[in-house]
């Protein structure tokens, strides 16, 4: 039976997860709440390959997956989705009209619609089923190639701090709440030594063991209003704890407790635990992922 390969784009609030990653016996990862309900929904195991392990309390705007489902679940759960529909809804009109779209038209635009209403049942059924933090805006069939950890060519994350002296109660949740001014000058100068392509053991969790070469293209630091300064990540990849250990140090240096140089000296360290100041987790998001 023909394998059809989906390509989801995953938001979420990432305050009350353990992480993107699933882990034994926590159940409380993204990865394993996907997996969790689209196992159910398609009555098999599914595993879903995500594009980047974001830390426990990380969010995401543009988190990248798939997972393999076969074209023999697939119609199985599009047959029960009625059903499924008249559970959460006073009427299951829509659903059936998906389910029937095309009846009347050439094969190949019956199969075209049928490719729309199975993609648009499940997608419903994903958004309905999720708890409130986690949406998935976007579904496709991709390739039989595409993975969505292995073919990515590059990500961005965006940091943000409040550093009114006063804490913003309505999206606390998405800031360090760091509550000083900083001098962004010193920080862009800083960051300049973070460009390009290098071995950044410094900037990586004690427990990674894979290589940690990495190229970074773009480090921006901006203050969109008086009260926030955003810092824009961009590179083929990061390592674990790699963003939040370059945003600590570069508040160190915008603080004034650290020389500019001594972004450059960590750096050359190439060492984990040279860069001891993590910022926390709360202020980081996945924006977008690129392939």
């Amino acid at each position: 039976m023909h394998q059809i390969n989906y390509k989801i784009t995953v938001q979420y609030e990432g305050t009350r997860y353990k992480g993107w990653q699933k882990q034994p016996r926590i159940d409380n990862t993204i990865q394993g709440k996907l997996e969790t309900l689209l196992s159910r929904l398609l009555d098999t195991d599914i595993e879903v390959f995500g594009a980047g392990r974001t830390d426990a309390g990380v969010h995401a705007l543009g988190q990248v997956a798939n997972f393999w489902v076969s074209e023999e679940r697939l119609n199985a759960f599009t047959e029960k989705f009625p059903s499924l529909k008249a559970s959460w809804s006073s009427t299951a009109a829509r659903a059936q009209a998906l389910a029937s779209a095309g009846k009347n038209e050439t094969s190949g635009s019956r199969r075209s619609a049928l490719v729309l209403s199975q993609d648009t049942m499940l997608l419903e059924a994903l958004n309905h089923y999720l708890p409130d933090d986690i949406a998935i805006p976007k579904i496709v069939r991709a390739s039989d190639r595409f993975h969505a950890r292995y073919l990515t060519s590059s990500k961005w994350y965006q940091y943000r701090i409040r550093i009114a002296p006063y804490p913003d109660v309505v999206n606390r949740r998405f800031l360090w709440q760091y509550g000083e001014d900083l001098d962004t000058d010193a920080m862009v100068r800083a960051s300049r030594a973070l460009i390009g392509t290098h071995d950044f053991s410094s900037f990586c969790g004690l427990k990674m063991k894979k290589s940690a070469v990495r190229t970074i293209t773009k480090i921006n630091i901006s203050r969109p209003d008086a009260d926030t300064i955003v810092l824009d990540y961009c590179g083929d990849g990061f390592l674990n704890h790699m963003v939040r250990l370059l945003t600590g140090e570069l508040v160190e240096v915008g603080s004034g407790r650290a020389p500019e140089s001594s972004i450059q000296t960590i750096l050359e360290a190439q060492k984990k635990g040279a860069a001891c100041h993590t910022a926390p987790a709360s202020g980081l998001t996945l924006m977008e992922v690129n392939y």
